[in-house]
């Protein structure tokens, strides 16, 4: 399986508020093995950029801590899978699990409804 997989980072490991991250680890995998990752710095944050930019990557998927919803349509309208709800490790740890189907995904945490919540999710 070829894939390309966008994972937002702070200190290096998977950032819990997709928005508000420090930097992209973008991991190349081929034939179900990780052949290269690399940290790119996105753009400042701005609603709706974040997917457009990952695309140009030739992203295939994310996996994300918290993300709101419409975060997860603009990346399925870029042909991007999301898989939010994934717990705090590094690229290289997400991905292996990822790739042998135990990725641990919980609740997303960031998913945005009528209430309000305090834990400084802004999307």
């Amino acid at each position: 399986m070829n894939k390309c997989i966008a994972i937002p980072l702070e200190n290096g490991v998977l950032c819990a508020h997709f928005g508000h991250c420090q930097q992209f680890a973008i991991v190349e995998v081929e034939n179900d093995a990780i052949k290269n990752i690399r940290a790119l710095t996105p753009p400042e944050h701005v609603p709706g950029l974040y997917p457009r930019w990952v695309a140009q990557f030739g992203v295939t998927d994310v996996i994300a801590g918290g993300m709101g919803q419409k975060a997860i349509e603009l990346f399925n309208q870029q042909n991007i899978n999301v898989f939010a709800g994934a717990p705090v490790k590094n690229p290289s740890e997400l991905v292996t699990d990822f790739l042998a189907g135990t990725l641990d995904l919980q609740t997303n945490y960031c998913n945005h409804g009528s209430h309000q919540h305090s834990h400084g999710c802004k999307h």
